[in-house]
């Protein structure tokens, strides 16, 4: 199912944001001018990763320093082991949706 979530400007290039939809917390990440979409909590100790540092295309989490890939939602450090929901991002005119059976 289609979801929209905000509009481009809202993610500026090298930034990402928290946004709700349907009630989960989704984070979008602009790297470079490609729109990204993982799930926006960590794995490890359910904290939202938009309060993290991101480097390049990986975030850290502000609790344990668990990182994760932004492009795959695959775990890349300890102590997080399992990866994060990644959902495919779409850019239609100015707004960004992302695919997901998840919710």
């Amino acid at each position: 199912m289609k979801h929209k979530v905000c509009s481009i400007t809202d993610v500026p290039p090298g930034s990402k944001h928290r946004f709700q939809v349907d009630g989960e917390p989704v984070l979008i990440a602009n790297i470079e001018g490609t729109f990204y979409a993982v799930s926006d909590t960590c794995s490890h100790a359910d904290a939202s990763l938009a309060d993290g540092i991101m480097e390049g295309t990986e975030v850290e989490c502000p609790y344990h320093g668990a990182r994760f890939d932004i492009r795959t939602g695959n775990a890349l450090s300890l102590p997080a082991v399992s990866p994060i929901e990644s959902f495919t991002v779409s850019v239609e005119g100015d707004e960004i949706y992302i695919e997901s059976d998840f919710f």
